[in-house]
């Protein structure tokens, strides 16, 4: 047991460790103080009983940590800033100047994040707009003037802003990525909630379902650990050449194809898609056109988190954004024309065009391992709910996987910080 703790009680005898975890702490309870100052305007007791009553939404407030069902300041969260960094990103892969200057080092990277954050606000608002129709068509709203809308709106928006805010905050001076921490924060918030929900179970086959959920929770955790590690490692040679009468080159290293190389994002895609059916049903089955109606309560049946076609579509909407995204940010010509500016080669392959080819072959292997298993991640615990009937656990596929790869790149980097102070002291 002293070994395991060890790291943290090095950590707190190192000043400036010290200082970082404080400051990361102190911003994480800023954070989760913000998310109960709810918005004026809206009645409170109406939007919980519209939350309990519709899953989606029920499943939208477990991911902000419990901001949308108070209808905090911050109700909005990152989903702003998260969407305006995969459209950077995708921008960056169609538009040759932004291609540019995300090569030009630290400098490049810091001008995409600043356009970034200013994509971030027009998007806040279009979410703020979205969020304010869909609360004024149930009759939540308390006071629709003009005034009143622009107060919500300019609320919500600057609760984006400044939850951005305190996400950079923490990633320059705090211990890990900012943005990364405060989703994990908030999908962590909601645990003591479920756990205090679920320990009410007396039953006995309750108890046995309960168990089974829990096996089931462990086997995703340790399924995301594996794919998340795992590489495929493909063995890279330098040529030979002579430079000043000297030989140099001949040493070979590794290149690491990941199999999950994009991340969490497609499950964010998806998730995106997915909910549109049911919330384009309900708008349709309030409208006056019978055909319409028919529609939208056919789409709010089917597309129900419980449903095989919700599932389904969920399933392979997630494999297709992830072999869309793993095409965005991995270029096998790019990596090919690298490899072969810098004298190096895979063995048997030859540079160029048939090194790009196979690199494309391999990837599209393994890309359609980490492809299932992301899928089965997003539908897993919504299969588990339904076999074992408890539904206060369902942390949804998205928040499991963030909060196990938040857990594991924050403790890479906690790690590196060590070694980092214990190589300073050694040269001391």
């Amino acid at each position: 047991m002293p070994n395991l703790f060890s790291p943290i009680i090095n950590a707190f005898k190192i000043e400036e460790l010290r200082r970082k975890i404080f400051i990361t702490a102190i911003i994480i309870v800023i954070y989760r103080l913000a998310a109960h100052i709810p918005v004026g305007g809206v009645d409170l007791p109406a939007l919980q009983a519209l939350f309990q009553s519709n899953q989606f939404l029920g499943l939208l407030d477990i991911f902000s940590g419990g901001t949308l069902v108070n209808f905090s300041i911050i109700s909005l969260g990152l989903n702003p800033y998260i969407n305006a960094s995969i459209i950077m990103q995708l921008l960056t892969m169609v538009f040759p100047a932004l291609e540019a200057l995300s090569k030009e080092g630290e400098q490049g990277r810091q001008q995409i994040n600043q356009y970034t954050r200013y994509l971030t606000v027009p998007l806040a608002i279009l979410q703020a707009v979205g969020m304010f129709t869909l609360l004024r068509n149930q009759g939540i709203v308390l006071d629709g003037s003009p005034l009143s809308i622009l107060a919500i709106i300019i609320t919500m928006t600057a609760g984006t802003v400044f939850t951005m805010w305190l996400g950079e905050l923490i990633t320059e001076y705090g211990v890990g990525n900012g943005i990364s921490l405060l989703i994990f924060a908030g999908i962590v918030a909601r645990a003591p909630i479920a756990l205090v929900q679920t320990a009410s179970i007396t039953d006995t086959q309750q108890m046995i379902n309960l168990l089974i959920f829990a096996v089931f929770g462990l086997a995703v955790t340790a399924g995301i650990v594996f794919i998340n590690e795992g590489r495929r490692q493909i063995l890279v040679q330098y040529a030979r050449r002579f430079v000043g009468g000297r030989e140099v080159g001949g040493a070979s290293t590794y290149l690491p194809l990941r199999i999950n190389q994009a991340g969490v994002i497609p499950i964010i895609f998806a998730v995106s898609l997915v909910l549109v059916p049911s919330f384009g049903g309900q708008y349709l089955s309030q409208v006056s056109q019978p055909g319409l109606q028919s529609l939208g309560r056919w789409l709010v049946a089917n597309f129900q988190v419980d449903s095989i076609i919700y599932n389904l579509t969920y399933f392979f909407l997630v494999l297709g954004f992830t072999y869309f995204y793993t095409a965005v940010i991995f270029n096998p010509v790019k990596i090919s024309d690298e490899l072969k500016k810098s004298g190096a080669f895979i063995a048997g392959i030859r540079p160029g065009t048939a090194t790009a080819a196979y690199l494309n072959y391999i990837l599209t292997r393994i890309t359609l391992a980490g492809a299932i298993f992301l899928g089965v991640v997003a539908i897993l615990p919504g299969v588990a709910s339904q076999i074992t009937g408890i539904t206060t656990l369902v942390i949804g596929g998205t928040g499991l996987l963030i909060v196990v790869s938040v857990v594991m790149d924050t403790a890479k980097q906690f790690e590196s910080k060590l070694v980092e102070s214990s190589y300073e002291r050694f040269l001391k």
